[in-house]
């Protein structure tokens, strides 16, 4: 199947190479290095986000944003100073070409090294595909871009998965699709950093299928690597392609001495309460000394013959990978508003130890009770969903069912604040913090991609910490424009105007931005309740007749939330 693939693909990766060849024309005029203070980076997804391992810096590389007409691929670098909230864009004398959907691991030597390997470059219309299966070496200190030429690379691929492991790179998985086939893989191939070799591993067992965009991470005792989740195609009749959303997990152990070692797979059955089926979620990050690893948003697409809607989602799970258990990471609030909800309860539940207690220990209760249910995933993995309600919380309900109200309202008035709903987007972890960056969701056909900045203290887990609102006028979708476009050229030759005509301009209106206005201190449940009409009806409208009601109200909801927040 790879020969095949190769074969029908080589002619449209000739004329891309052609393409890239004329970026890096352009990159080879660069003689020095230039650090400039800019605005925040241009809305993207699929780039990658690093954390400096000296400095209190994020490194974010590449990426692609489409606008409804073209795609645009980006080698850009960016430098975020954490302290001082500010961008700075990097421009390095000969920088790989443009590219998404890759994998950057950073390492702490030599003052700091980005490893990246793979991704993809597609052309301006979205129909031709570029793999890569280069590997390049940025070195930190000073600032220098290296290809680093080795031979048994892994063949060009994008959406897999790159970890450190000990002084070794491993890449697991990816796909390469061409206008007319696609692969996905589960090959496993490891590079020495002492060595500059590559190495394809052989590993005993039954492992993971092919797929990509899956979650991987290393063990905290670099033995192994984690592998979860993600997402292939196939082909179950003539032209039709099936999607299939993995939920399985695996360990890859490696086992004896360096230079010696035996790799071996096997299946592994976490406990605790599970994330949905999803695909697109941000994950692999690691969580202090690795022990937990974190998964954050994703889509799960309702899949027919004549349509594709997704659910976006904006939860964050938390693997333990010492207890082999995952747990739902709930914000607690700030200090003042935790004091208000104890406020009415027992003296046995209201101690001093609640302030202390971690994500860990609100997510799996002592004792708790349990809602369980099973789903059976198309792979065969069966999925128990759980949710978890601490014994003290249920009898205490019938006795304080006031209180418990008020606890369920400032418990959420404590968490508006967080990301939207969203896949495809970026994360790390530097100084006990998650910061997130981008991504993408959808309203109807229109993709909105976000270059929002967001931050959450893992160690207190109170709220979400807003770094950088999303620009509402970023949003460009040509499709849209280009429709409203020909209705004001027209305008002068209708004349009267009908009832649909009114109602045609009226939603144009809605879409350039004239929403109602947040009024002065008025909160964010106040504001979507009482607008609640319109932007259901502004979602209708995007969205089309249709659209099932619930994904209707989810996107209303989301709406309004954007433009509250950007207000």
């Amino acid at each position: 199947m790879e020969k095949k693939v190769s074969k029908r693909s080589k002619r449209e990766e000739e004329d891309l190479e052609a393409l890239i060849a004329e970026f890096q024309q352009l990159d080879a005029k660069k003689t020095q290095v230039v650090e400039t203070t800019c605005p925040p980076p241009s809305p993207r997804l699929n780039a990658s986000l690093s954390a400096h391992p000296e400095k209190d810096e994020l490194i974010l590389f590449g990426g692609e944003f489409f606008n409804g007409k073209k795609t645009y691929l980006y080698n850009d670098l960016f430098l975020y100073n954490i302290k001082k909230n500010t961008w700075m864009k990097l421009d390095i004398p000969n920088p790989p070409p443009p590219r998404c959907a890759h994998q950057a691991v950073v390492v702490a030597q030599g003052g700091g090294q980005l490893w990246l390997f793979g991704g993809e470059f597609a052309s301006p219309d979205g129909e031709q595909f570029y793999h890569y299966k280069d590997l390049w070496l940025l070195h930190l200190n000073p600032l220098k871009w290296e290809q680093i030429k080795a031979p048994g690379a892994p063949s060009g691929r994008s959406g897999h998965r790159m970890v450190l492991c000990k002084r070794q790179l491993l890449v697991f998985g990816g796909f390469h699709e061409s206008t007319r086939d696609y692969i996905y893989y589960n090959d496993v191939h490891c590079f020495s950093l002492d060595s500059f070799s590559w190495t394809r591993l052989t590993p005993l067992g039954s492992g993971p299928g092919p797929r990509s965009a899956c979650l991987m991470t290393a063990t905290s005792d670099h033995s192994g690597i984690i592998v979860y989740g993600g997402y292939s195609k196939s082909r179950a009749k003539k032209d039709v392609d099936k999607g299939t959303i993995h939920s399985d997990m695996f360990l890859l152990k490696r086992d004896g001495k360096d230079g010696q070692e035996k790799w071996a797979w096997c299946r592994v059955s976490p406990g605790g309460v599970k994330p949905v089926p999803r695909s697109g979620f941000t994950g692999g990050v690691c969580v202090g000394a690795g022990a937990r690893t974190l998964l954050f948003g994703g889509v799960c697409d309702d899949e027919d013959e004549e349509t594709l809607e997704g659910d976006f989602f904006n939860d964050l799970y938390l693997y333990d990978i010492t207890k082999n258990r995952w747990h739902p990471a709930k914000l607690k609030g700030t200090k003042s508003e935790r004091k208000k909800r104890r406020r009415g309860r027992r003296a046995g539940d209201g101690d001093g130890g609640q302030s202390e207690e971690t994500a860990e220990d609100r997510a799996s209760p002592q004792e708790p009770t349990e809602i369980i249910k099973e789903i059976v995933t198309e792979d065969g993995t069966v999925m128990t969903i759980r949710e978890a309600v601490p014994v003290a919380r249920a009898e205490s309900e019938s006795e304080e069912e006031e209180d418990e109200e008020e606890d369920e309202e400032e418990g959420a008035a404590a968490s508006l604040v967080e990301p939207c709903a969203r896949s495809n987007a970026m994360a790390t972890v530097k100084g006990g913090r998650l910061y997130l960056y981008g991504g993408m969701f959808e309203v109807g056909d229109k993709q909105v991609t976000l270059a929002d900045l967001y931050s959450l203290d893992l160690h207190k887990m109170d709220k979400w910490d807003v770094l950088q609102e999303m620009d509402p006028k970023a949003q460009e979708w040509l499709e849209e424009s280009d429709e409203e476009d020909d209705d004001d050229g027209d305008e002068e030759a209708r004349g009267g105007e009908s009832d649909e005509e009114s109602e045609e301009e009226e939603s144009e209106s809605e879409e350039e931005g004239d929403h109602p206005c947040v009024q002065a201190g008025e909160s964010l449940e106040a504001y979507q309740h009482r607008t609640e009409a319109y932007w259901l009806k502004l979602a209708r409208t995007n969205m089309g007749q249709d659209a099932k009601d619930k994904k209707v109200q989810k996107v209303a909801v989301a709406m309004a939330k954007v433009f509250y927040e950007d207000q």
